[in-house]
């Protein structure tokens, strides 16, 4: 990989990745810094890494930092942060479906949250995710049917709450 290409890779993937990282953990100064973190790693391994392979390179990079972060913070529990409820209930239905959304994919487990975030939001196909997650293609499609039912579970409870 030249000097070029990596120039070029940062200009076409530094937004997708900042976007993925930053959907997944909702926290913009670590979101950077694990993008930076990628392109670091990118950078000292540039004679190594095929520049077709950039891509898978430098999400998998990012997802594999993202999931130590997250490992590590899971022991961490805040006590100034309570669940709250924003959304409302307006005639004919809610307010905003995205926010459902969005508080659904927060109780997803971390691997479906991932998957479902790669594939839905990103746009990945089955074999980027595998690539990227390190998991088969079937165990990609897995998650992320169970996430999608999960939210389609969580979407129903709320119509049949009303």
């Amino acid at each position: 990989m030249t000097v070029e290409e990596y120039n070029q890779s940062v200009d076409l993937w530094a937004n997708n990745l900042y976007r993925f990282i930053v959907k997944n953990l909702r926290d913009e100064d670590y979101a950077n810094d694990i993008v930076q973190d990628a392109f670091e790693k990118l950078w000292v391994n540039l004679k190594n890494v095929n520049g077709t392979k950039v891509k898978s390179y430098l999400f998998t990079t990012a997802y594999h930092t993202m999931i130590d972060h997250i490992r590590k913070n899971k022991r961490i529990q805040y006590c100034d942060e309570l669940p709250s409820w924003s959304g409302g209930y307006v005639e004919g239905g809610y307010d905003n479906l995205q926010e459902i959304l969005h508080n659904a994919i927060k109780k997803l487990p971390e691997i479906q949250r991932s998957v479902i975030m790669l594939r839905d939001y990103e746009g990945y196909s089955y074999q980027e995710i595998s690539e990227i997650t390190g998991l088969n293609e079937s165990q990609v499609k897995v998650y992320i049917y169970r996430a999608r039912v999960f939210l389609k579970n969580q979407t129903d409870i709320l119509e049949a709450a009303i």
